[in-house]
């Protein structure tokens, strides 16, 4: 199964079995895209991880 990057448009191949909150990476673009739905398959650009300075 293939889906289409909602940033550039690039095709990235899906792996046999994908489960909700798993990243994947656009080989063209290199963004992390995070599965929200499995059925219907949606993904979302993930959300930047940002450092929490001890707190």
């Amino acid at each position: 199964m293939t889906v289409n990057c909602m940033i550039c448009d690039g095709i990235l191949e899906m792996p046999g079995k994908v489960m909700e909150g798993e990243l994947l990476v656009c080989p063209d673009c290199g963004t992390e895209l995070e599965v929200i739905s499995v059925d219907p398959l949606c993904l979302e650009e993930a959300p930047e991880v940002q450092e929490d300075w001890g707190e």
